[in-house]
């Protein structure tokens, strides 16, 4: 199989297409705008060849299809790309933002899907599939090879509260080791570990200074324009390691995506969602205080860890004895799932971060 998301991809395996029949044989050519491309496509042998939302002319899809090629088009009427090849970033889902939130990507991409929900509609159930499957294959593909460390944590937490200083540091010192920190990708904790992981190639004292300047919008309930305006333009002039991850959903619509993630993998399913984030976090799995997400997280990853092989149990953490023990009590009953069970020695309650980067940067 031969994977084309660009169109220079493309125009390399043209030239590494050899031999009599110039096939295009197991190539996936995803997204691209294959326009002034029509005498290549008409030269090659298509047969065994998938398209998937690319941009070809009426005459040359026919001949694909009439040559043994899949394909698959583009779907009208939406407004986001259901075969997208990359993961989004912040300025994308933030494009428009100078006119009010609501005319940002991400906020009319929500309306749209609440207006999908309504009826049953199999073209915007069938859009909305596409792209998290996309989605996925982007992931799949930012991931690979790399020590991910999930951190969960309450959206409800202040830019300036002493928690969220603590855990943009916790993050940045995690992704200083090397590993990539994923989050939900909302607000509170789980904005300031992005914040942290991402600023992982810049000075400490940096970090202070965003600190410093976001916190003049604590919440972004009371304004999300200024909210998300404040953090993009925070980090607008500083590096971005790569290191920081978001996956969120807009099945959380009320709840916009924090602007500090290198990467957004964002999903219309939030129980795929969700899935996936404890899925790709395999070099551990840290718990901040949080409420209802954090402890459905929490069970949900309890549960794979229950009947998981030892190789294949995730470090879960837990930071706050007295949160998790008496504030929401689901320490105990996590402690008792471990008994006799090879997470055993992985599931760990400390009260403090500095424990907890210890023990994940161990590993």
């Amino acid at each position: 199989m031969t994977e084309i998301e660009s169109l220079e991809e493309f125009d390399r395996a043209v030239e590494r297409a050899s031999g009599n029949r110039r096939s295009m044989s197991g190539w996936q050519v995803q997204d691209v705008d294959l326009t002034g491309r029509d005498d290549v496509l008409t030269d090659l042998d298509p047969h065994g060849a998938l398209f998937l939302g690319c941009t070809i002319s009426d005459p040359v899809a026919e001949r694909l299809r009439a040559g043994g090629a899949l394909v698959f088009p583009a779907v009208p009427d939406v407004p986001f790309d259901p075969w997208r090849a990359q993961l989004y970033t912040p300025a994308e889902l933030y494009a428009g933002l100078d006119d009010g939130y609501d005319h940002t990507l991400d906020a009319r991409v929500y309306a749209w899907s609440r207006r999908a929900a309504t009826g049953h509609d199999l073209r915007r159930m069938l859009a909305k599939s596409l792209h998290d499957q996309s989605i996925d294959d982007a992931l799949e593909e930012l991931t690979h090879g790399r020590r991910l460390v999930g951190v969960m944590g309450g959206h409800a937490l202040a830019r300036d509260d002493a928690a969220y200083a603590g855990a943009a540091r916790f993050a940045h010192r995690l992704a200083g080791a090397g590993l990539t920190v994923a989050t939900g990708g909302g607000p509170g904790a789980m904005e300031a570990a992005n914040l942290g992981a991402r600023l992982a190639g810049e000075d400490a004292k940096v970090l202070e200074e965003v600190l410093t300047t976001i916190a003049a919008h604590p919440a972004f309930h009371e304004d999300v324009t200024a909210w998300a305006d404040s953090a993009l333009g925070a980090v607008e002039e500083l590096d971005d390691s790569g290191l920081s991850l978001g996956i969120p959903t807009w099945h959380y619509g009320h709840e916009p995506p924090n602007p500090f993630s290198s990467a957004v993998a964002k999903y219309f399913r939030n129980a795929i969602r969700e899935d996936v984030l404890l899925e790709v976090s395999r070099a551990g799995i840290v718990f901040l205080p949080g409420a209802a997400g954090t402890v459905q997280e929490i069970f949900q990853a309890a549960c794979t860890n229950y009947y998981a092989a030892e190789a294949e149990v995730r470090t879960m953490v837990f930071v706050g004895e007295d949160y998790w023990t008496r504030v929401l009590p689901v320490w105990p009953l996590v402690d008792v799932l471990t008994v006799g069970r090879p997470f055993a020695s992985r599931t760990l309650l400390v009260d403090d971060l500095t424990q907890a980067l210890a023990l994940l940067v161990e590993e």
